[in-house]
């Protein structure tokens, strides 16, 4: 089969990255792609927002199956596009990809479903009325930001004043766009975070390995929120009692609850969670692959990728096909100085061959572009080095040895990827 793949960051190279070594793909297209993609399949320039000109290019193509990675043509319609081409295509429609769209729709599918989440204490369309709503939350209270934020729109505020800037920020500099023209105030969660990925072809569903991700930019988890700065997998971070729990309790009341409302969802479904000291409660849905979940799950992986895809999209999923390979996986993201605030681009990447050359190391481009036969940076999110073995500390150790070796004019990263977890690990806790 040829496939398209689209999107232009880390999650769709780990995609591209899996889809070439099933024995059915003859061509994969990536479009936009992104320079280390670039050096593996053909790409093909293109404007993601544009949901009927991908169609019209899958069209074009002679694609035989379409793997959406972002979110933003999902929310505008993509699916629904290639639905009236007749063009296969793994992803859910316009009205499902609300999901991920509006955090305020997701608040009240969950709870019209008895679906267990953090209370909110409402929605708001001016910012006179959410500055009002601050003197009656409990604090730390978590704001919200409607709509797609490429992941800047959550914020826990310790106090008033931090809150009420982040209003003014979001609702009248309008520094989120048309995403923060709504903001909800919620009830902070305490615990752990856990990342739950499912594949659907509208009636069933397989799971992936669960994966955590680390949000703030610096170690210790300081700094502002990221789209991700890293993430592990191993089969510790969910016991059978919490997945028997989750399954149970979220995955399959809300795919009950999807049908019930109307609304048939096929493709990939992500449930964040925080397992709080109640249970698990989910934070929000998001209607795609994680970035960077999806590199640290893609390194697991020990299924054909396009042939699982390929069934979803002609509603024949067949679960028993999800294989995992034993053991951990992590990717840790290296950024551009600066970054989530203001940065710049164009810095040569150095030592990409170097680190792909240790064992079970796979670097996965985000933001980056070719220029002759350089890679330079290109975004805030740069490369993903991802890797895996039998145990995480081992992981981790390959990660970091790997980007010792490479080197670009302001590299950031986070040292402390899954740390706490393989130090316990190793002291034997």
């Amino acid at each position: 089969m040829n496939v398209l793949v689209l999107g232009g960051g880390g999650r769709e190279h780990a995609l591209v990255w899996k889809l070439r070594e099933s024995p059915l793909v003859e061509k994969i297209w990536c479009a936009p792609g992104n320079g280390g993609i670039a050096g593996e399949v053909e790409c093909v320039a293109a404007d993601v927002s544009d949901a009927a000109g991908l169609a019209s290019i899958a069209e074009r193509l002679g694609a035989d199956l379409t793997v959406v990675g972002p979110e933003l043509p999902l929310v505008n319609g993509v699916v629904d596009e290639f639905a009236k081409k007749k063009l296969a295509i793994v992803g859910p429609n316009k009205i499902a990809a609300q999901l991920e769209g509006s955090k305020i729709f997701a608040k009240e599918f969950l709870q019209r479903h008895g679906i267990p989440t953090a209370a909110m204490y409402g929605a708001f369309d001016s910012p006179g009325d959410a500055y009002a709503a601050l003197c009656a939350v409990d604090w730390p209270v978590v704001l919200k930001a409607d709509g797609l934020c490429a992941g800047k729109g959550v914020f826990l505020a310790i106090e008033p004043d931090l809150a009420t800037d982040f209003i003014e920020r979001v609702m009248e500099k309008n520094e989120l766009g048309e995403g923060g023209k709504r903001v909800m105030l919620e009830e902070t969660l305490e615990g752990d975070e856990l990342s739950f990925i499912l594949l659907t072809d509208g009636e069933r569903y397989g799971t992936f390995v669960p994966t955590r991700d680390h949000k703030r930019v610096f170690d210790n988890n300081q700094g502002p929120n990221t789209g991700g700065m890293g993430a592990y997998s191993n089969d510790d971070l969910m016991p059978e009692d919490l997945r028997k729990t989750i399954i149970e309790g979220i995955v399959e009341t809300t795919l009950k609850g999807l049908a019930k409302d109307g609304i048939r969802y096929q493709g990939f479904l992500y449930v964040g969670l925080m397992l709080t000291k109640s249970g698990p409660k989910v934070l929000e849905f998001n209607c795609r692959l994680g970035d960077p979940e999806t590199q640290a799950i893609a390194a697991r992986m020990d299924f054909d990728l396009a042939e699982v895809l390929a069934d979803a999209a002609a509603g024949n999923l067949k679960p028993e096909k999800l294989k995992w390979k034993p053991g951990a996986s992590a990717c840790v993201v290296l950024a551009s100085g600066g970054y989530p605030g203001k940065f710049e681009t164009g810095y040569e990447i150095r030592g990409l061959a170097e680190a792909e050359k240790l064992p079970d190391v796979k670097v996965l481009h985000a933001g980056t572009k070719r220029e002759g036969n350089a890679i330079v940076t290109n975004g805030g999110r740069v490369l993903g080095v991802t890797t895996s073995g039998p145990t995480l500390p081992a992981v981790l150790e390959k990660a970091y040895a790997a980007i010792d070796k490479i080197h670009f004019d302001g590299m950031q990263y986070r040292t402390d990827i899954g740390r706490h977890v393989a130090q316990s690990k190793a002291a034997g806790d």
